[in-house]
């Protein structure tokens, strides 16, 4: 079809172009060049002013590493598991199953942070990450634990219909912490190994869940390294990934509280955030100035930092808040 259409186009368009003045068949060129890119399935610009799912999985590994590794702070395990994973399942053309993933660790520690490097890597313009990017907040979504039942069917019919318009959407749950028992359940069947359900394929999506909950379970540990005189580096992901997974399925206060989704080994990686120690928030601190249009101020850098370094009580090494709110301490200090 498309070959048909391009031979028409170029046996109308020399004898349109001899009727014309010069001035009007620029204008005509210009046109026809403008409709072409909008016919055309994933052209730029009909991504640009329309809006195109991600088809050809253009995920560019090397610039989500570069934008990890240089935003990211304090943070190697996560992203170390987190290319990993976006690497297999990228790679594969038809992947078995949903990648999924379940960040966990303190508050402020990047987790929503790389969640939206990763949707802004996949869909870079704007337009079609509005549409194919899904964010759910419990706090906001799912605020009424009597309507549970409702949530369960409004969540698998936006999940069916926009994985039918799009297969490459990308859902992202914060808040699991504060998520009804029981409804996440709901989107098992989704995030299974399944060629099709009713006709819809569900093997490129890719599932983000952020939680707080095993965050003081990761900061025992860390904190435990550090007493032994061990470094963060040195701390087993294996060990963390398995205590994760048990911690959150134990959890009451886990919306992964005694879920099939953890029964049934559907989430593939349990992402640690450890906490951030004194150099971390410095190295925040230094690039909100930077995305504030400030001048890099090693004293305002270290009184900031230090402000935030509060736990534990005796040792004061880690900061129980994270980078979070850093960018208002910058504006506030300028």
């Amino acid at each position: 079809m498309k070959l048909l259409n391009a031979a028409v186009f170029l046996i109308l368009v020399p004898t349109l172009m001899a009727a014309l003045d010069p001035l009007s068949t620029s204008v005509f060129m210009g046109g026809a060049a403008v409709a072409w890119q909008l016919l055309s399935p994933h052209s730029w610009l009909k991504c640009s002013l329309l809006e195109c799912c991600n088809m050809k999985d253009t995920l560019n590994l090397s610039a989500i590493k570069m934008d990890l590794e240089r935003k990211v702070f304090g943070q190697h395990l996560a992203i170390q598991i987190v290319l990993k994973a976006l690497s297999a399942n990228m790679y594969s053309k038809w992947p078995r199953k949903p990648l999924v993933m379940s960040f966990h660790g303190w508050t402020g520690t990047g987790k929503s942070f790389v969640s939206s490097i990763i949707a802004e890597n996949l869909y870079q313009l704007k337009i079609p990450r509005r549409r194919f990017v899904h964010h759910f907040s419990t706090v906001l979504h799912f605020p009424h634990l009597s309507h549970v039942h409702l949530y369960k069917e409004q969540l698998q019919n936006w999940i069916r219909g926009n994985v039918s318009a799009c297969p490459r959407s990308l859902f992202i749950f914060s808040e699991m912490d504060q998520m009804p028992h029981g409804l996440i359940d709901s989107i098992t069947p989704f995030l299974g190994y399944r060629e099709e359900i009713d006709g819809v394929y569900y093997g490129k999506a890719i599932f983000l869940f952020l939680n707080n909950a095993g965050g003081d379970k990761i900061t025992e540990i860390a904190l435990d390294y550090w007493r032994r005189l061990k470094r963060r580096e040195d701390v087993p992901v294996e060990k963390l990934q398995s205590l994760l997974s048990e911690e959150t399925f134990r959890n009451r206060r886990s919306g992964f509280f005694n879920s099939q989704l953890i029964q049934k080994n559907l989430i593939d990686y349990f992402v640690p955030f450890l906490p951030l120690e004194y150099k971390h928030v410095r190295e925040c601190v230094r690039e909100e100035l930077r995305v504030q249009g400030h001048p890099e101020d090693e004293d305002l850098i270290t009184e900031i930092a230090l402000a935030m370094i509060d736990y534990p009580n005796e040792e004061r090494l880690y900061s129980s808040k994270g980078c979070k709110t850093v960018a208002s301490r910058v504006t506030l200090s300028i």
